[in-house]
């Protein structure tokens, strides 16, 4: 092991430093942890005493763990759960070299992740502690996003007052001992269950608990120092780019048990009712004998994290800090035991800003459902499902990058960024997993989908551009991959081995048409990758994306037009995926696409939600927004019907996770019902073009990174009232729907802008722009805008 660390330590002198140095700042601080270099599955706590004669207003600890810690300053918590699964970062691009990968995974030179967190509230003149509880995973699965470096290990560095707080060997440190950590593990998910005996606790769950000053550690073993980064195994650790979790701290559950508390168990079991599904930890204060075991799981059936925790004698508290999700959280309570208090905690990754509401309540209730799937499926990744696997399959990120801005806040928007930034250092020969960084295996309809509908609505939406230039030459170098055939479409990529899966969707089997499908998705991907190489001055790759696309445009319609797309006779595959991405692809005309609703999207539903919203966005696109309605609340009926279920299911109408990334309805009623999208990247410019059809009301706030946009529309018989607030910097495109027939007048903050078919210029910040065939158009500047159009 000692060898091992010390090559990986001579190949970290040949990797560039980072172009940025805020990203992995200089340390005093060592990295510190008991001798050995484990063990899997490790509670450390840590303790510090320190005595500062006065307190700066502003005092930042930088502090980065290998894997997760809890931190308390003088008994107060100040961070429930930082730390980040451990992967790729920008600072260390080394996937280009090829020498890094005849290492194992867990042996590559991969950077940490510190947080910056704020504790000068926590601090007070004279004597402090610090104490730090560390979790270590210490262990890596092929759907995981976490690389394990071999090594548990604390950081902790601060400046109070001039005088520097760093972790070093006078700090202590102790496996604490109430963790069980051989305990039965899962394979999909690198997380643990937690087992806890409080007979073992370090002091009681008073002043006495081992967090709070008073408690006397003189005994512990002294902390052992294993370096000054950047050093083996952690190398350099850069900044979380992901701000910490919204701790929203513990909670009672909506509905007490019926005895109310305190009452004393009867044995059977108690099911304590969420508000929706969420991430949480449980947490119990009861009183029993010692020995008695209480065990903790969710009604999830596919929970693969639990909690049992063995009593000590007296009253006590505790809380499981690995967390689960679920609708309902089940305590199982010996009898006899006393019970005066469960509670659980949620976090999110960032809060829910976005919103939207109709006065349809299936929509509004599926849009609510949609936006819980999203926020249960976010924590140090985007992932699939919170229970099975926790791994993030990049087409499902793909699906959740569709929505996402119209529900996260900036904290969403720095996940997909990691996301990107994951997927594309860890390629291989052009080939980047679809998977994560542990098994480079290959879905070629993922891997497209992730540059037209991740990558490229990333910087849409966002305008970033360094992201957009570190991506890009991944992006390019994949579509390389494909060769052309003599008819001038490209070659299918199918499964060649275990690490290339020519999968595309779930649903109805045997029903893909997958080389139509493949083909629209690399188009796709291939325009997508055309406008990243304009914006980002690329303009010499553009005559090769160019020629492509035309071969692509000039044979697809020979090689598989048939009243619909197919590559074989229609009566084998009438493939709805296939048909929405060719009109999603613009490679139907409006004739062809309004053919293919019919012949085709309406009555046939093959798919999985993975490729429902794409369908039901072809449809809309293809001028069939009321079609797309009735097939989403056909598709999506048995779920939203259910007053138990609040996430939506793997697949229809009820298969596989209840609680599934790539459901995305959301994005159709957003994008095509309130019709609110970016024209322009960071928002610069949006359109709002409502399609309301059979809706009086419609509400939208858009979390954008501009600032909050907030849109209104209601309507009767005769009169229309759309309200918008624009933030500052941007340019808005307003079409009143021309659905009930021509306006006859418009005003706009109470001003006539329109009237009898012309435009009535004078007020400042309103252009009109005229009428299509769907909306009468004017572009405003910012401010708040009030328009009402009369037939």
């Amino acid at each position: 092991m000692k060898l091992l660390l010390l090559f990986c330590t001579l190949l970290a002198t040949v990797i560039p430093a980072p172009s940025n140095p805020d990203q992995a700042p200089s340390w005093d601080a060592q990295w510190i942890w008991q001798p050995e270099t484990g063990p899997a599955n490790a509670w450390v706590a840590f303790r510090k005493k320190f005595t500062p004669k006065t307190i700066p207003e502003q005092v930042t600890a930088r502090i980065a763990t290998d894997t997760k810690f809890w931190l308390w300053i003088n008994g107060n918590l100040v961070v429930f759960e930082g730390g980040l699964a451990r992967g790729p970062s920008p600072a260390r691009p080394w996937d280009r070299k090829p020498e890094m990968w005849k290492l194992p995974p867990a042996t590559k030179p991969t950077d940490s992740w510190y947080d910056d967190v704020e504790i000068s509230d926590y601090l007070k003149p004279g004597e402090n502690t610090i104490a730090i509880l560390v979790w270590y995973w210490g262990r890596e699965t092929h759907k995981g996003m976490h690389i394990d470096s071999g090594q548990g290990g604390l950081l902790f560095e601060a400046d109070v007052a001039g005088q520097r707080i760093v972790s070093d060997a006078s700090w202590k440190a102790l496996q604490h001992p109430a963790f069980g950590f051989d305990i039965k593990i899962d394979e999909n998910v690198v997380a643990y269950p937690v087992k806890f005996d409080a007979r073992k606790a370090l002091g009681d769950w008073t002043d006495a608990a081992w967090q709070q000053p008073g408690f006397d550690s003189d005994a512990w073993p002294a902390a052992v120092a294993k370096g000054k980064p950047p050093v083996a195994p952690w190398y350099r650790p850069v900044m979380n780019p992901v701000p910490r979790l919204v701790d929203y701290g513990l909670k009672d559950y909506p509905a007490d048990p019926e005895a109310g508390f305190p009452f004393v168990s009867d044995g059977t079991e108690i099911r304590c009712n969420l508000p929706f599904n969420k991430q949480i930890t449980p947490y119990l204060d009861v009183e029993a004998e010692a020995g008695q075991e209480i065990f903790i799981t969710t009604d999830n059936r596919l929970n693969r994290i639990t909690a049992t925790y063995i009593t000590r004698a007296g009253r006590q508290a505790f809380e499981s800090y690995s967390w689960m999700n679920g609708h309902t959280v089940i305590y199982q309570i010996p009898a006899g035991v006393k019970v005066f208090g469960l509670k659980y905690r949620w976090q999110s990754v960032g809060e829910m800003a976005g919103s939207f509401s109709c006065d349809d309540p299936f929509y509004q209730r599926l849009w609510e459902m949609g936006r819980n799937t999203l926020f249960v499926c976010a924590r140090d990744n985007f992932m699939d499902c919170p229970d099975r696997e926790r791994a993030l399959w990049i087409g499902d990120v793909a699906d959740q990058a569709g929505y996402l801005f119209y529900l996260m806040d900036g904290s969403g928007r720095a996940l997909l960024r990691k996301a990107i930034y994951s997927t594309m250092a860890f390629s291989d020969k052009g080939v980047f997993g679809a998977l994560g960084p542990l098994r480079i295996r290959e879905l070629p309809s993922q891997s497209l989908q992730f540059i037209s509908q991740g990558v490229w609505q990333y910087y849409l939406n966002t305008g970033d551009k360094e992201t957009l230039r570190y991506a890009y030459p991944y992006a390019q170098d994949y579509l390389a991959l494909w060769k052309f055939s003599h008819n001038g479409l490209p070659i299918m990529r199918r499964s060649g081995s275990s690490d290339s899966w020519d999968w595309y969707d779930w649903g109805v089997k045997d029903t893909e048409d997958k080389e139509v499908i493949q083909c629209a998705l690399y188009y796709q991907a291939l325009a997508a990758a055309r406008t990243m190489a304009m914006e980002l001055g690329e303009t010499r790759d553009v005559a090769g994306y160019d020629k492509r696309l035309a071969s692509i445009r000039a044979a697809f319609e020979k090689a598989y037009w048939q009243d619909g797309y197919y590559s074989s006779k229609p009566g084998k595959l009438q493939d709805d995926r296939a048909n929405a991405a060719a009109i999603l692809a613009g490679l139907a005309s409006p004739e062809q696409a309004a053919l293919i609703v019919k012949r085709v999207l309406i009555p046939n539903h093959y798919c999985s939600p993975h490729f429902e919203w794409m369908v039901e966005e072809a449809m809309c696109q293809a001028g069939f927004p009321r079609e797309a309605l009735d097939r989403m609340k056909t598709r999506y009926a048995t779920q939203v019907k259910r007053k138990d279920l609040t996430t939506l299911y793997e697949s229809f109408p009820n298969g596989g996770s209840y609680n599934h990334a790539w459901n995305a309805p959301n994005s159709v009623l957003a994008k095509c019902i309130s019709g609110i999208v970016p024209t322009k990247p960071g928002w610069t410019e949006f359109a709002v073009k409502p399609q309301p059809l059979h809706l009086a009301s419609l509400q939208q706030t858009v979390p954008s990174v501009r600032g909050e946009i907030h849109f209104a529309l209601r309507r009767d018989a005769h009169c229309s009232t759309l309200t918008l607030q624009c933030p500052a910097g941007t340019t808005a495109i307003v079409g009143l729907p021309l659905d009930r027939g021509p306006i006859a007048r418009v005003t706009a903050n109470g001003t006539v802008i329109w009237d009898s078919g012309r435009a009535v210029p004078g007020l400042a910040g309103v252009t009109a722009l005229g009428a299509d065939a769907t909306h009468l158009s004017f572009q405003t500047s910012p401010g708040d805008w009030k328009f009402e159009a009369t037939n």
